[in-house]
C-alpha cells in the first residue's frame, strides 16, 4: 500500500472509492435498503453491487477503460445511478449532461469532455443530431428507442445487461485521488468549465455537509443527479451506510406525502422549497412524517417557523461543486442569513482582489484551502487558465463575496461572478447573452439578475439593435425557448438603444442591475407566455 495512504487524513480507499466502499457494503448488510425509487422499487446494497458489476461489464465489452471520460444523460432513477456505479467500478470517469442542456451549450459540454461513449435518454438522444460531435462515436440508448444519428454507432439498451457480470481487476488499484467525476459548471466569463473531482473530494463534501446523519438515516434526493446537489448525499449515504429515496424532483403538494412513504429522514430545502412549504395551510399532517433534519439553503426568515411548525431540526451549509462543504451551522442556528462557521480541517479567508485579507466586517471574496489533500476540486479540464485563476497564492477562489460577524459567523452577500440562480440553477450571463446575440436583430445583450418575488433571481437581458432593426421582444423569448435550458429563458427583455460601458468599452452591468425592472421592460409572464420543464421519460 503506498505510504500516503497511511496519511490520518486520508482515508483507505475501502472507505471512500466507491468500488471497494461498495463492497464492503454489501458484505457487510447485503439485505439492507439501499436506495428507494420515485416507483416504489428498492435496491439493496447486495443488489446494488449486482447491478453496478453487471452495468460494468457492460461498458467495458464497449471498450470502456479505467480513466476513461463517459458521458451520462439520464433523469433521477435507477439507470442514471447503474451508470454511474458502473463507470466508477471500473475506475472510469462519470460526465454527467444537465438535462436541459441543447444547442452550443450542449455541443461544448460534449466536445470538452473528449468522450467516445454516450449513455442517453432516447429522449435526448434526439438532440445530438443537431451539434458537432466528432470526437462522441457510440451511444447505448436508454428509455426506448430513438432515431439514428449520423455518425454515431448506437446500442440498445440490453447492451448494460449482459447474462454474467465478469468483471476483471482494474489495471490498477482506483486510489482516493483518481478523478471519479467531471460536473459542469455554469460559465461565468466564458463556457461552462468541467470540474475535476477525486473520490476524496465527493467523500470530504458528504460528511462535511451530512456530519449529523448516520447509518438509520435516510436520504431524499430531489436534486439532479448531474449536480452536486444530488450526487452529494448519493456518495454520503454510501459511505455512512445509510440508505437513500431518490425522486424525480421537488414538488411542494406532494412533498410531505413523499416523505411519509419513503420514511425519508432528511434532505435539503434549496431556495424557495421552504418558504413553499410554509405558505401551504397548516393542518394534522404537518407533525405526521419521518422528517428529523433538514438543510436550509439559504437560512431564510422562515427557519424557525418551519422548525417548529414540522418539528424538524435544521441546518446550513455552503457549498459549490468545487468545493467541499467549507461552511457548515451547529443545529437551528440563530443567525438567519447565516452560511455557517468554517468546518474542522478547513482554513477560510475573506480578501481583496489582490488577496489581501479584508477588515473584519468588510466584504471581500470568500478563499478556501483544507488540510486534507484532494479534498476539493484539481482543477478545471482542458482549461489551465480557468484553474490557475482559482487556485492562486495556494488558496482556491470561490468568486463569491462574503463578510464575516464578531460571532465569526459568515454571510453570503453576492456573486462577484456574473452568474444568475434561478429557481436552483446556476446560470451563465455569458451563455444567455450567446444564445440572444444569435437572433439577427440583437447587436449587443447584457444578461443580470433581478428580484425575484419569491427568492433567488430572475432573469433579465438588456439588448441593443442592429442599424435599422426591430425586435418584438415576444418574438425574441420565442426564438430562445427552443435554443435554450427552460430555466435560462429570460423572464424580463427590455430594449436600449445602447448598453451602458465604461471607457474601455466593458459593460457595466451594475447599472442595469440598479435600473432594474423599468416600466418599459416586457415581462414575459404576464404576456403569457409560458416556459416548462421537459418531462423525460414519461
Amino acid at each position: 500500500m503506498p505510504t500516503a495512504w497511511h496519511d490520518p487524513r486520508v482515508p483507505a480507499p475501502e472507505d471512500c472509492v466507491l468500488r471497494p466502499l461498495l463492497e464492503r457494503r454489501a458484505a457487510a448488510t447485503p439485505d439492507k435498503v439501499f436506495i428507494r425509487f420515485a416507483d416504489g422499487s428498492t435496491w439493496t446494497y447486495r443488489q446494488t453491487l449486482e447491478i453496478a458489476r453487471r452495468t460494468a461489464s457492460g461498458l467495458r465489452a464497449l471498450g470502456v477503460r479505467q480513466g476513461e471520460h463517459v458521458l451520462s444523460w439520464l433523469p433521477n432513477g435507477p439507470d442514471a445511478i447503474r451508470v454511474w456505479f458502473g463507470l466508477n467500478m471500473l475506475g472510469a470517469v462519470y460526465v454527467p449532461i444537465n438535462l436541459a442542456y441543447r444547442g452550443r451549450l450542449l455541443a461544448h459540454v460534449v466536445e470538452n469532455s473528449d468522450a467516445a461513449l454516450i449513455v442517453a435518454h432516447a429522449e435526448l438522444f434526439v438532440r445530438l443530431a443537431d451539434i458537432d460531435r466528432a470526437k462522441l462515436k457510440r451511444a447505448v440508448i436508454l428509455g426506448g428507442d430513438a432515431p439514428a444519428v449520423p455518425g454515431i454507432e448506437a446500442h440498445p439498451a440490453a447492451a448494460l445487461a449482459p447474462d454474467a457480470a465478469d468483471l476483471p481487476p482494474t489495471e490498477r488499484p482506483i486510489a482516493p485521488w483518481d478523478t471519479q467525476t467531471i460536473i459542469y459548471t455554469s460559465g461565468t466569463t466564458g463556457p461552462s468549465k468541467g470540474v475535476l473531482s477525486s473520490y476524496l473530494q465527493l467523500y470530504s463534501m458528504g460528511t462535511s455537509s451530512f456530519h449529523f446523519l448516520g447509518a438509520d438515516d435516510r436520504y431524499m434526493v430531489n436534486l439532479p443527479l448531474f449536480h452536486v446537489g444530488g450526487t452529494a448525499p448519493v456518495y454520503a449515504m454510501l459511505v455512512l451506510g445509510g440508505s437513500l429515496a431518490i425522486v424525480d424532483a421537488f414538488d411542494t403538494g406532494s412533498f410531505w406525502r413523499v416523505i411519509r412513504e419513503t420514511r425519508t429522514t432528511t434532505v435539503v430545502l434549496l431556495g424557495v422549497m421552504a418558504p413553499f412549504l410554509v405558505k401551504q395551510a397548516p393542518g394534522p399532517q404537518d407533525r405526521d412524517h419521518s422528517l428529523r433534519t433538514a438543510i436550509m439553503v439559504p437560512l431564510c426568515e422562515d427557519t424557525a417557523a418551519f422548525s417548529e411548525r414540522f418539528g424538524c431540526d435544521i441546518y446550513t451549509v455552503f457549498n459549490m461543486t468545487e468545493v467541499s462543504a467549507p461552511l457548515v451551522s451547529d443545529r437551528n442556528p440563530a443567525a438567519l442569513g447565516s452560511c455557517g462557521r468554517p468546518r474542522d480541517g478547513v482554513e477560510v479567508r475573506i480578501v481583496d482582489e489582490n488577496d489581501c485579507e479584508v477588515a473584519p466586517g468588510d466584504t471581500g471574496e470568500l478563499v478556501v484551502r483544507t488540510d486534507r489533500p484532494w479534498a476539493m476540486n484539481h482543477g478545471y479540464y482542458k482549461n489551465p487558465e480557468a484553474t490557475a485563476r482559482a487556485w492562486r497564492n495556494g488558496w482556491f477562489h470561490t468568486g463569491d463575496a462574503f463578510r464575516v460577524d464578531a460571532n465569526g459567523d459568515y454571510f453570503f452577500v453576492d456573486r462577484m461572478k456574473d452568474a444568475i440562480r434561478r429557481r436552483g440553477e446556476n446560470i451563465s450571463s455569458f451563455e444567455v447573452e450567446t444564445e440572444v446575440c444569435a437572433h439577427p436583430a440583437v447587436k449587443e445583450a447584457a444578461a443580470v439578475a433581478v428580484a425575484s418575488e419569491f427568492a433567488e433571481d430572475e432573469v433579465l437581458v438588456a439588448v441593443s439593435l442592429a442599424e435599422g432593426a426591430s425586435l418584438d421582444p415576444a418574438e425574441l423569448v420565442r426564438f430562445l425557448i427552443p435554443r435554450m435550458a427552460h430555466f435560462m429563458v429570460p423572464r424580463y427583455v427590455r430594449i436600449v438603444p445602447e448598453l451602458p460601458k465604461t471607457p474601455t468599452q466593458k459593460v457595466q452591468k451594475h447599472m442595469l442591475r440598479s435600473d432594474g425592472i423599468t416600466p418599459d421592460t416586457f415581462d414575459r409572464e404576464k404576456a403569457g407566455i409560458r416556459v416548462r420543464r421537459e418531462k423525460i421519460g414519461t
